[in-house]
């Protein structure tokens, strides 16, 4: 490990986790807006539902850790919500199933400290269209509508609240971007830039609003090595220096 050591914010969940990074995706965005705050860590796999994630869950956060998160997003559902295969196989998992895995997931997490913070995504709506023109030679038939993706972010929702974990519902807040359907998706399913500015924005929401001691938001927590100095940029008089710890002009968003 580096140093000097940062909070580690870790993000954890299928293919709209793993591809946060690419595309303008959610989470490059909130690696530059945590920069010298907070380490973003990327656990996901694509295809993954949330059956095989309760089957790595100590192996991805062991509970002796030396070091444990302080923030962990979690995503499953779009793929547990996929309609079932008639041969058995495939990444569908049933609604009951789906939400006592992710009763697991939320519970082994809690279980890693008193500190640690969780917060998760509810499955986002398709594209319908574009997921049939999508289908590849190489599948059966893909069964893939907002019906179903409906239930299960309902049902994330639900668990949610019971539990008392923070939870952002794509699937109503994509849905408020004018032409979502072409917009937020480059697929139907996976998320174009558009989208992960929803996603980004929901989570800051979520960090601002919640009575966390610390705070979690990006403007409430320190950056690192913020102190002025002789060796940053000449001011115009000549003779001070301008410090550039906290700019974020580059930002083509200027996030809350």
């Amino acid at each position: 490990m580096v140093g000097p050591q940062r909070p580690q914010f870790v993000l954890f969940g299928s293919s709209i986790v793993q591809l946060s990074f690419s595309n303008g995706g959610w989470g490059a965005i909130l690696a530059d807006v945590y920069a010298r705050k907070a380490d973003i860590l990327l656990r996901g796999y694509y295809g993954w539902n949330s059956r095989r994630a309760v089957q790595v869950l100590d192996k991805v956060f062991p509970k002796d850790a030396a070091v444990q998160p302080q923030l962990v997003i979690v995503y499953f559902g779009g793929n547990d919500s996929m309609g079932p295969h008639s041969s058995g196989l495939g990444p569908h998992v049933p609604l009951p199933e789906y939400i006592e895995n992710m009763r697991k997931v939320a519970l082994h997490l809690k279980s890693l400290s008193d500190t640690i913070r969780i917060i998760f995504l509810s499955s986002p709506p398709v594209n319908e269209a574009k997921v049939k023109e999508s289908n590849s030679s190489y599948f059966s038939e893909l069964v893939r509508n907002n019906d179903l993706c409906k239930q299960y972010s309902d049902a994330c929702i639900d668990l949610c609240k019971e539990l008392g974990v923070m939870v952002v519902d794509l699937f109503t807040s994509i849905q408020k971007r004018e032409d979502w359907e072409n917009t937020c998706f480059t697929d139907g399913v996976h998320l174009a830039e558009e989208g992960s500015k929803v996603v980004v924005e929901e989570i800051l929401k979520v960090l601002k609003e919640a009575d966390w001691t610390p705070s979690l938001h990006w403007k409430s927590m320190t950056t690192e090595f913020p102190e002025d100095s002789e060796y940053d940029l000449v001011a115009s008089d000549g003779k001070t220096t301008i410090n550039p710890s906290e700019w974020t002009f580059h930002r083509a968003i200027q996030w809350d």
